[in-house]
């Protein structure tokens, strides 16, 4: 088993731990190979919703049609959430949860030293079978895994610097797939990006829930206070911070964001609803009126920046009005693009045992009906930024560039990847902007 190819599903924290993963795995003497050729197929996996657990299975189920004689292992929230459902499906050699993922290079080491000691692939695994998962919540320190490469686009290196979460959302089950919040050392994230801004224009800090890094290190240090360190010594070119609870963009993190030009103009606070009495029931620690006030400043100190969202449709006991108080409070704010999911139960928790479940064709006519407005309002962001020169750096995808506010450009000439320049803006594509064509010369 000398190959091997890892599908990432999921969040940024996700994909972070994939890169990761792969790096060990290479530095183990493994190589990298497409997913069809190769003879280990990694499903590292997400469970935030019932459509990303159909993703894996559909994806597991591929892989051993299409490559019947690969061994796959699965990984990830999934893989901690339902061990024994994903043990069962054909061609499944190993079932690695949360728990036991850094131990990943250790398995597949023994198992190509010694073979099985269980005769089932499982090289003596605690839990039983070919399964290892443990008590999530054991974990009270986090361990961090180096990046050494992009993963992706290959140009915007992923840096998980906390992972789990002390919320209790009652939809949500990540907390009980990542355990309590935990923070990376500052001295180990200062060196990490330190490293990574050697060979990376731009370098994306993400968590499980960001905005509480520091809270659980000696002298409860915070977010903001951790950027201005990267910034002052660290060459870092350009810093962007994935999702952070609304509630986390204070008064010091937005001011910051806004006084320099090596952060991305870019805020993405998950939102849920705009319904007071659904974010009660949600057990969200924040207001409406709350959320707006973070938004506005955020609007007010950065007139350009992207400011995303995330929105939930269909939540229990959902009531026409709540939906509409939903849909005016997002029409009301500024924002550039919206990531509009179906509310899907989840096992094991709150909102999945309630007995006012909105009908499914309710819930997917509600997320049409976002999903039409945070189209509208995209268009009239990005309309905005023609005529505009923007910050971008330049993308493995040929003669394609990301903004700092978050919007695909298209050049107009091709570029090497991982450049960081500003491009003047001429109009717009189907989806993002497109540079403005240098004039033609005359005579």
């Amino acid at each position: 088993m000398g190959t091997f190819h890892i599908q990432n599903f999921g969040c940024r924290a996700t994909q972070a731990d994939g890169a990761a993963l792969e790096a060990s795995l290479v530095a183990s003497g493994l190589e990298t190979a497409a997913r069809d050729e190769a003879g280990l197929v990694i499903l590292n996996t997400c469970t935030v919703t019932s459509a990303a657990d159909d993703d894996v299975r559909q994806a597991a189920r591929r892989v051993h049609r299409e490559n019947p004689g690969a061994r796959i292992l699965i990984t990830g929230c999934y893989a901690q959430r339902a061990p024994e459902e994903l043990a069962a499906l054909p061609g499944v050699a190993w079932v690695v949860g949360n728990s036991h993922k850094l131990q990943i290079p250790e398995l597949l080491a023994a198992e190509r030293a010694e073979g099985s000691t269980n005769g089932d692939g499982s090289a003596g695994a605690p839990y039983h079978g070919q399964i290892r998962v443990g008590d999530i919540f054991e974990q009270q320190t986090f361990v961090g895994a180096v990046v050494e490469d992009a993963c992706g686009d290959r140009t915007r290196p992923n840096l998980k610097i906390q992972d789990g979460c002390n919320n209790r959302c009652s939809f949500c089950i990540i907390p009980f797939v990542r355990g309590r919040s935990r923070s990376a050392t500052p001295e180990w994230v200062i060196e990490q990006v330190r490293n990574l801004a050697s060979r990376y224009r731009e370098i994306v800090l993400s968590g499980i829930n960001l905005g509480r890094w520091g809270r659980d290190i000696e002298g409860r240090a915070r977010l903001a206070g951790l950027i201005g360190r990267l910034l002052a010594e660290t060459g870092v070119e350009r810093l962007r911070l994935s999702s952070v609870e609304p509630m986390d963009f204070s008064g010091d993190l937005l001011g910051l964001m806004a006084s320099s030009p090596r952060i991305a103009p870019h805020v993405h606070a998950p939102l849920q609803t705009g319904s007071d009495s659904v974010l009660r029931r949600m057990h969200r620690k924040y207001r409406p009126r709350h959320y707006e006030d973070r938004i506005r400043k955020a609007r007010a100190l950065m007139p350009d920046a992207a400011i995303g969202a995330d929105v939930m449709t269909g939540f229990p006991g959902e009531t026409d009005a709540e939906f509409e108080e939903n849909r005016a409070f997002i029409e009301s704010l500024p924002f550039t693009y919206l990531h509009v999911f179906t509310y899907s139960e989840r096992p094991g928790t709150p909102a999945a045992e309630s007995r006012a479940q909105v009908p499914v064709p309710v819930r997917k006519e509600r997320n049409r009906i976002l999903r039409e407005l945070a189209a509208a309002k995209n268009i009239e962001f990005r309309r905005r930024m023609v005529g505009k020169t923007l910050s971008v750096v330049t993308l493995e995808q040929p003669g394609v560039a990301l903004s700092g506010n978050y919007l695909k450009v298209q050049l107009s000439t091709a570029r090497e990847p991982n450049l960081l320049c500003e491009i003047p803006i001429g109009g717009l594509t189907e989806a993002g902007l497109q540079e403005r064509a240098p004039f033609p010369m005359v005579g």
